[in-house]
């Protein structure tokens, strides 16, 4: 991997990382201090469906499954269709900020 790719994908997941803690956290955790490493281990697979052009669709399934069977929750499925579809604007916020887009 290229240092420019690495650059990159430090930049996705950083961006992911700050989008679950403050525009998702089903749990409530995003203003606490111990609980900001939270849902670092569903970065990579956001991550990978994003940069492999996944759809709002499949996005918002790995998001859902997240929320009601790994977690338990009841869940609220028009927010998890927002969140999932700013998660798809996420790469081309990246590329415009970077100068690509």
């Amino acid at each position: 991997m290229t240092s420019q790719n690495l650059s990159r994908a430090r930049l996705f997941h950083d961006a992911i990382r700050k989008a679950l803690l403050r525009q998702w956290d089903p749990i409530g955790v995003g203003s606490a201090a111990d609980g900001q490493d939270e849902y670092d281990s569903y970065v990579g697979q956001i991550y990978k469906l994003l940069i492999t052009r996944s759809t709002k669709n499949e996005i918002f399934d790995y998001l859902w499954w997240l929320e009601t069977v790994h977690m338990g929750l009841v869940g609220d499925r028009q927010a998890t269709e927002r969140f999932a579809e700013q998660l798809c604007q996420l790469p081309f916020q990246l590329d415009q900020a970077a100068g690509e887009g």
